[in-house]
């Protein structure tokens, strides 16, 4: 298999882990949407990273499409096979997946236009605000060390790339003291060798 894309996108981040987790070897390459647009239209027409080569040369796109396959390939899956656990940690993955998609549409916003709009600029502010202190407290009532258990789960691996990515991209936008357990959580996950490997720093498309 190949992973295309970069891993300051939290997205091929969390496909990046996930391969790792399962213990199934890949090839990276860390294509960009922007200098490398003309190799990945090739692969992705909408340009958009990550997509997954498989052997027989089918190419996934969308994290989400990725990593159900995966699941499928898994012996023991990182979320519930099972209704209604399935369901309720999809959930988390979605909010986790939705604030990082906000972040990035805010980056965009700050750094491709002219004029950047006050009313957007605010408003995937306020989303991502209220996202994080949504799941800061379910994940705080739960008192696990982990979203579902004692086990890492997509869960764990959507939140801790999304934190790191709305740090990098906009700092100062993260306080650690309003989202206590999450910032707690991604620290403890950001220390872990998976972690720690499938890594890049943010680097702004030129």
């Amino acid at each position: 298999m190949i992973l295309i894309g970069q891993y300051d996108s939290p997205f091929v981040r969390r496909v990046g882990i996930a391969l790792r987790l399962y213990g199934i070897a890949f090839d990276h390459r860390p294509l960009s949407a922007f200098s490398d647009a003309k190799a990945l239209a090739a692969l992705n027409p909408l340009l958009r990273v990550p997509a997954l080569v498989l052997p027989d040369g089918f190419v996934l796109t969308d994290s989400h499409m990725i990593l159900d396959y995966l699941d499928g390939m898994a012996a023991a899956p990182l979320l519930p096979r099972q209704e209604p656990a399935r369901h309720r940690a999809l959930q988390i993955v979605a909010l986790a997946c939705g604030v990082a998609e906000k972040a990035v549409s805010l980056f965009y916003e700050q750094r491709m236009h002219d004029v950047v709009s006050p009313l957007f600029d605010q408003r995937c502010r306020d989303q991502i605000t209220a996202t994080l202190t949504t799941l800061d407290a379910d994940f705080a009532a739960r008192r696990m060390p982990f979203w579902l258990g004692s086990a890492i789960s997509h869960a764990d691996i959507a939140t801790a790339c999304a934190w790191r990515f709305i740090d990098e991209a906009h700092p100062g936008l993260l306080h650690a003291g309003a989202n206590p357990a999450l910032a707690n959580l991604c620290a403890r996950l950001e220390s872990l060798p998976v972690f720690g490997e499938i890594a890049q720093a943010f680097r702004p498309p030129s």
